[in-house]
């Protein structure tokens, strides 16, 4: 994933149902639960933890039972500490202090509770990028020390490796083309950071290394889900045991639900936009622009897919009065530049969601060589009176402006071949008139129009087109 373009636009709850799910994730409101159980009597241990004695009566505030009792109580202590929730009053005597931030957790705005959670995050994502430390000690050296170089483990390239999966699971969720509430198959994540992209058939090389990858994220999801993160359908454990030891009676191994599922949570989308952020990358979230002028609408949206531009372009219609927002809106569509055509594009798609009060500011533009175009076309739509036929410069002038567009929104795409063909279908003569509509961007139109079209000689007939508007313009 790149940081050179921005990502498609999030669609956020609100910061008030965000933080009441951060509060009632199960790490953080353990940890919060310990903050307010520890007292003058708790004690720690040089590392902050609670000393063993103490675990047990932990485990009890926090309701927990069982063989893991006791280890999940010293991991949400050690979150309340690392988080400043719980600090430590007196290092030598081991004794501990409420921290700031519980008061901030439990009394401040939802900002502030979102604030903490990031730091509970964090601390989970980071002892999620260290290995499972069973065995550890045979890598001891002598005087307690650790010798990475026996462990196979590079902890900048682990990190690396979970945040680049954490990034194609964000962008799985917020792109349009796939279902933003449906689960994602572990071996497809896996595989969506080890296959390379150019790659037909996986090698038996690379499809081990994938395998490797989904053991890993079983483990990592598994530490995920307690902090709000994912929700996760762990690895099905008969997956890793002899085929011949399983029994007949065993779930289908085509059942690609058995190799572990993950969808991110509407918290975990707050979260990962929040640290992508942070790391240099541009990821928008609707609603970000309802406050800003139409021409931050207008250049805001021209990267967003189809609905998401809608949704943004209705928030910022909805705190405007109508006639005063489509004359905002058609004035920051002019322009010459190369950012004009899509510009105009967005302006017509938002204008369509306007009612008939809009119509003064479409009739003010009628005799505008940029916008004339779609105001007619805006007008007609609603069967206004009165409504100029456009002169034959306009029509073309027009047309080269939305193929303009198209081609920025959507590049070399199916509907603007389409496109493309049907110009030339209805209009016997287009690429006669065409090439001299002063349009800046009729060149460039004209060219991929020979390159898109597939007749030879309706190709050829545009590429001259071409070349005549560029000598026309002297390019």
């Amino acid at each position: 994933m790149s940081d050179s373009s921005p990502l498609p636009p999030v669609r956020l709850h609100s910061e008030a149902e965000l933080a009441r799910a951060a509060l009632s994730t199960p790490l953080l409101s353990r940890a919060a639960r310990l903050a307010r159980w520890a007292g003058p009597g708790t004690r720690v241990d040089a590392g902050g933890g609670l000393v063993e004695e103490q675990l047990p009566a932990a485990a009890d505030a926090l309701g927990l039972t069982g063989d893991d009792a006791a280890a999940d109580a010293s991991g949400a202590w050690r979150v309340a500490v690392d988080t400043g929730l719980v600090e430590i009053a007196d290092e030598e005597a081991g004794t501990v202090a409420v921290g700031e931030e519980l008061a901030r957790l439990t009394g401040g705005s939802p900002h502030d509770a979102l604030a903490v959670w990031l730091s509970v995050l964090d601390t989970v994502l980071a002892d999620a990028s260290v290995p499972d430390l069973d065995g550890i000690v045979d890598a001891m050296e002598e005087g307690g020390q650790v010798d990475l170089s026996s462990l196979d483990w590079d902890p900048e390239a682990e990190a690396d490796f979970l945040d680049g999966v954490l990034g194609n699971l964000y962008l799985l969720t917020v792109s349009e083309d796939t279902p933003a509430d449906g689960p994602v198959p572990l071996p497809a994540l896996a595989a969506s950071v080890i296959v390379p992209g150019d790659m037909g058939e996986p090698t038996n090389d690379v499809l081990e290394q994938v395998s490797d990858a989904m053991m890993r994220l079983d483990e990592q999801f598994r530490m995920l889900e307690p902090v709000g993160l994912v929700e996760y359908r762990p690895l099905d454990e008969a997956l890793m045991t002899d085929p011949e030891e399983e029994s007949a009676a065993s779930v289908d191994d085509t059942d690609v639900s058995r190799y572990g599922m993950v969808r991110l949570t509407p918290l975990g989308a707050y979260g990962l936009r929040v640290r992508l952020q942070e790391a240099g990358f541009t990821a928008p979230a609707v609603g970000e622009l309802a406050d800003k002028g139409a021409d931050a609408l207008l250049d805001g949206t021209s990267a967003f897919p189809p609905a998401a531009a809608q949704a943004e372009t209705e928030q910022w219609l909805a705190r405007r009065e109508t006639l005063a927002a489509a004359r905002e809106l058609l004035a920051a569509a002019r322009g010459g530049d190369g950012g004009g055509p899509l510009r105009r594009l967005r302006c017509q798609q938002a204008l369509s969601l306007v009612g008939a009060s809009a119509e003064p500011a479409l009739r003010e533009v009628l005799d505008d060589p940029e916008l004339g175009g779609l105001a007619r076309v805006w007008l007609s739509e609603r069967g206004a009176s009165d409504v100029p036929a456009p002169s034959q410069d306009l029509v073309f002038w027009l047309t080269v402006d939305t193929v303009a567009a198209q081609l920025a929104a959507e590049g070399n795409s199916e509907e603007l071949q389409a496109l493309v063909e049907g110009l030339a279908a209805q209009h016997s003569g287009f690429f006669a008139a065409a090439w001299r509509v002063e349009h800046p961007a009729a060149a460039d139109v004209l060219e991929v129009m020979g390159r898109l079209h597939p007749d030879k000689r309706v190709a050829k007939e545009a590429r001259k087109a071409a070349f005549k508007a560029r000598s026309q313009n002297g390019s």
